[in-house]
């Protein structure tokens, strides 16, 4: 009877190193958890206006665009300048 008392008790102190362990486990997976929502909220606080600088690029690049197309037109004339004296002076 004394051996079954010692088993018994072995065996509740093993069950409570299993629940002190997953209480463990488990305030590290509530602390994991709170870090990430930290860092997902605070990072999308940090894009701020968003909306405002897509806006900004986009104006940007289309003021860019017809100064670019006009560089374009000039660099293919004078391409075909150089291509039209090349062919002339075959013919000559």
């Amino acid at each position: 009877m004394t051996k079954n008392k010692i088993e018994f008790h072995s065996s509740f102190f093993t069950l409570g190193k299993k629940c002190k362990q997953s209480l463990l486990s488990l305030k590290k997976k509530v602390l994991m958890s709170a870090a990430f929502v930290f860092a997902a909220v605070s990072s999308a606080f940090a894009q701020g206006n968003g909306i405002g600088g897509i806006t900004e690029a986009t104006n940007m690049v289309t003021s860019y665009f017809d100064p670019g197309t006009k560089l374009i037109y000039a660099i293919g004339a004078v391409v075909g300048l150089i291509g039209g004296i090349k062919v002339y002076n075959k013919f000559v």
